[in-house]
């Protein structure tokens, strides 16, 4: 009989960007993972930082590989069924590289920050310098290491930029209480104090927000 290994499994699958959202997470919270894949993240928090984590996922196929490693991960509709969960119910809502994909970004937001303190969320930049010399020089859809698929594949539906997502937190009363751009890979970058910088050559932004 075959014996899983979560641990070597997880270590297999970490995205780098993902260590950066562990960081901004204190130890001991209770934290749900939205869009949460494997379940990696949970894993990592769960071992590292002793959290009550767990998280739901839409892709069944996502969710049947981290049951199967003994992850607490639920099938999922970022969409719909955050409205079931009550309100305070955790410390952390955690949205990795899923925003731009949801149906509803601005009502996922508001239900992240109705069932958490705080939320942490990272998408991918589309103010990158890349993108915008692609759709200059070409005046196609632009393709990167981030922006990975043809447009007519993707699922994302609501690209954003930096910029965007800091002028909707204002826009609906959110406090960012830290925040950085990544490179592609999920490496931390040096533009956090230089919004304009980092909306140029940050790959993604990460953001650590709570109601005002």
């Amino acid at each position: 009989m075959t014996t899983h290994d979560p641990v070597r499994y997880v270590a297999k699958n970490m995205r780098v960007d993902l260590e950066l959202i562990a960081g901004m997470i204190a130890p001991g919270s209770r934290v749900l993972d939205i869009g949460c894949g494997d379940g990696a993240l949970i894993d990592h928090l769960f071992r590292t930082r002793g959290c009550d984590a767990r998280g739901i996922e839409i892709n069944m196929a996502e969710v049947t590989r981290a049951v199967t490693h003994g992850l607490p991960v639920m099938h999922g509709d970022a969409d719909i069924d955050l409205a079931h969960y009550p309100d305070g119910g955790f410390d952390y809502v955690v949205l990795s590289r899923t925003l731009q994909a949801v149906e509803q970004p601005r009502a996922v937001l508001r239900q992240m920050l109705r069932i958490g303190t705080r939320a942490v969320v990272s998408f991918p930049n589309f103010g990158h310098w890349q993108v915008r010399w692609q759709l200059l020089s070409t005046g196609r859809m632009p393709m990167t290491r981030t922006w990975d698929r043809p447009w007519y594949e993707t699922p994302n539906i609501h690209p954003c930029t930096i910029h965007d997502f800091f002028a909707l937190c204002r826009q609906d009363g959110y406090v960012v209480e830290q925040w950085l751009a990544a490179d592609d890979a999920g490496r931390r970058t040096p533009w956090r104090r230089f919004p304009r910088v980092a909306n140029l050559f940050g790959a993604q932004g990460l953001f650590l927000l709570r109601r005002a």
